[in-house]
C-alpha cells in the first residue's frame, strides 16, 4: 500500500498546479474574468480624469521648477 500511495500523492501533487496553471492560462477566462473587472473597476471615463490630472500634476512640477531655476540665476 505504501507505493500505491506515494504513487496518488505524487500524481495529486502534480496535478493540481498543472490543472490550476492551464485554467488560468486559458484566453476566454482571462477576458471574462480579467479584462472586464478591470474595465469594472476602472472605466474609461476615469483613465481620463487620472490622465488629466497627472498631466496638472506635471505642469505643477514643471513651474515649480523653472521657478527654482530662474531664482538661482
Amino acid at each position: 500500500m505504501g507505493v500505491k500511495l506515494e504513487v496518488f500523492r505524487m500524481a495529486l501533487y502534480l496535478t493540481f498546479p498543472v490543472t490550476m496553471f492551464w485554467i488560468s492560462n486559458q484566453a476566454e477566462w482571462f477576458e471574462d474574468y480579467v479584462i472586464l473587472r478591470k474595465r469594472e473597476l476602472w472605466p474609461p471615463e476615469k483613465h481620463q480624469e487620472i490622465e488629466e490630472f497627472k498631466e496638472r500634476i506635471r505642469k505643477q512640477q514643471e513651474e515649480k521648477l523653472l521657478h527654482a531655476v530662474q531664482q538661482n540665476s
